[in-house]
Parts: C-alpha cells; structure tokens; sequence
C-alpha cells in the first residue's frame, strides 16, 4: 500500500526514522516534509545523520502565526494528496504540521493514522494541546504510546482504531544509543558551537537545558527567572538554543553577562542523546526530552504548569517547575528519584506493530 508520511519538526524526524526504518519494508512511504523546522541544525542534519530518506516533497512552509502557518501547510500537503491517491496518511505527535496533514487528508476522506494518540496536558490554551486533540477526532488508526494516553482518548469516545503500541521514541533511542555514544564518546564536547565568547569550561558533569516554549519564550520576564536559576546551579549548564529564542537570549546575554550557562547552537540528534545521557540533570520545556530523560535515566525538572507525559512524574523521575528562579533551583535541588524505573513506553518495537496496523487497513 501506499502511505504519505508527513513530518515538519525536529521530534517528528526522530520519530519518522524509527517507523520508515520498518515501514517501507512492506510499504511504500512518501515522505512530506512541511518546512515547520527550516534551520539546517533543527532539520537537515536529522536527516543525514539518522538515515532517513530525504523527502520526496520539501514544502517550505517555514514559520509564521499559527494559522498562516498550518493553512498554508494544508493547501500544500492537499496538492500532494491528490497527485499521489495514498491508501492512507501517517502523522506524528501534536505540531501544525501534524494537524494540517490530518485535516487535509480527512477532508479527501484518506484515513490518517496518528503516532502518539492520546496524550493529554488538559491545558487547551497549548496550540499542541489543541493540535493533537483535533487530529485524534479524526484519525482511523490511533496509536497510543502508553496506556494513559489510550484512557484519555477513551475517556473522550474514541474507542475505535485505538491500539496501545508502545512509544516509537523508545525505538529510536534504543536503536541509536550506542551509535550516539561512539560518535560522541572522545569529542562530544569539543563539537558544541558556541554562540557567546568566554563560555564557562565543563569538566565531569553537566546539566543539559532546553527551553522553546511560547510561555516561556514570548517574553523577557521569564525566560529571564530561567536563566538566572541556570546561572545559580552548582554545575555549569549547557544550553542549546532553539532559532525562536536567540534573540532574546542575546539581549539577556548582553545585559546579564552570565558565566555558569554555556549558550551553543542547536545540536543533531545523536549529539543531543549523548548530552542527554551524561547529563547530571535535565531541565527542559520539551515533551520529547522529558521522555528521553526517563528512558536515559536522567532526572528530569519540566518548566511547565502541566505535562501529557504525567507517568514520568508519577515515577518521581521529572517534577514540574514554575518559571519562577527559586522554584527551580528548588526543585532541582530536591529531584532524587527512587530506585524503581519501570518500563513505561514499552519494549522498543513500536513501529512494528504500526506497520502491521497499517497493512490491515486495505
């Protein structure tokens, strides 16, 4: 059968390389790339260093509002829909890419198939909130990573075409993690490109910090509360620094002069997994790195009010944070997870169980 794959953003890559690795093995894929992430360093490299076939349709849509953005990426990826007559469309998790290859191909009457149903952070002023809820209402196959998400969407109605697969980062991260470390193991560090001069040295452990999210990055009041917890922990902090937040991480450099945060340019995935696997902590906004933490073993602070991955809290393995200095520093303080790390996101072969869902759809 053939399968239009639409993906547009650094998770979404990731994601797409565990599935199209087993996909294309009993299907033809065509693989859409919207543009959402057009920076070399949160795109390309994705690409080139996890295999993937680079896309047959390159939209570059690039960034905008949100609904210039995903209208636009609805207009394209139906002009591809009706060139290519898919058996069915896969999308990945709760971007606008996400959403518009949904609702462009539910509008033909096309089945999706949504990886990473269910998730749920109950906060619909989240434009993903709002995008993986929609997607989930109209999709056919709906796989869930974790038996909450599968309740969540049950708790909603959706009973049918609900399969609880397992998460197909788990897949990613177990199939890289060795190639991430003999890639990294001698010059991890050395290979990080520096954004500011007079970076602090890093020596034994660091704590890895990623932060992108709108709350947290649409203005200068708290982003400024997070750097300053940043400047004040006792390890020095490595920050990759997503093309959204440069700016104004540039003027809070400026005026600030911070000398425990080393602020680099963005990093490829096997680097990220490598960093993210040393790391004597994680703080981050991102959903997929609070994941990734846990499957590391990683402890995990999540400055956000709300998270869908609440089985990494209930763990005692992340903790959610204020955007607030002194509850971070706090709360990164304080994490000390239990001895128990259960496996919550499944054993890894995910993607095969999506593909024999899909063979079963014609």
């Amino acid at each position: 059968m053939k399968i239009v794959t639409v993906v547009g953003a650094r998770p979404q890559f990731i994601k797409a390389a565990a599935v199209s690795r087993v996909l294309r093995q009993a299907h033809q894929e065509i693989l859409v790339h919207t543009g959402q992430h057009y920076d070399a360093n949160m795109s390309d490299v994705f690409f080139d260093e996890l295999h993937i076939p680079h896309p047959d349709y390159a939209l570059g849509v690039g960034s905008g509002s949100h609904g210039r953005q995903t209208g636009e990426m609805l207009a394209k990826v139906e002009d591809v829909l009706l060139q290519e007559k898919p058996d069915a469309v896969l999308v990945y998790g709760d971007t606008n890419s996400t959403l518009a290859g949904a609702l462009a191909a539910s509008k033909l009457c096309i089945p999706v198939a949504h990886v990473e149903a269910g998730l749920r952070s109950f906060n619909r002023t989240m434009p993903e909130e709002q995008n993986r809820i929609l997607t989930d209402h109209i999709s056919t196959l709906l796989f869930a990573p974790t038996i909450t998400a599968a309740d969540h969407l049950h708790d909603e109605g959706i009973t049918q075409g609900v399969e609880m697969v397992g998460d197909v980062m788990c897949d990613a991260l177990y199939y890289y993690r060795d190639l991430a470390e003999q890639s990294c193991a001698e010059t991890g560090l050395s290979q990080l490109d520096d954004l500011f001069p007079h970076s602090p040295e890093i020596e034994g452990k660091w704590i890895l910090a990623t932060i992108h999210r709108a709350e947290n990055t649409d203005g200068i009041q708290n982003l400024s509360q997070i750097l300053a917890a940043f400047e004040q922990l006792p390890v020095p902090v490595i920050f990759p620094v997503h093309p959204r937040t440069i700016g104004l991480v540039r003027t809070l450099w400026r005026r600030e002069n911070y000398h425990n945060i080393r602020f680099v340019q963005p990093v490829g995935y096997l680097h990220m997994l490598w960093l993210a696997g040393h790391a004597r902590r994680i703080i981050t906004d991102s959903g997929g790195l609070q994941k990734e933490a846990y499957l590391l073993e990683v402890p995990c602070v999540t400055v956000r009010e709300q998270t869908e991955w609440v089985e990494t809290v209930e763990s005692g393995w992340n903790t959610l944070a204020h955007a607030n200095t002194a509850d971070i520093l706090v709360k990164a303080g304080a994490l000390t997870p239990a001895g128990d790390h259960p496996a919550l996101y499944g054993d890894g072969h995910a993607a095969e169980k999506i593909t024999q869902s899909l063979g079963r759809l014609i």
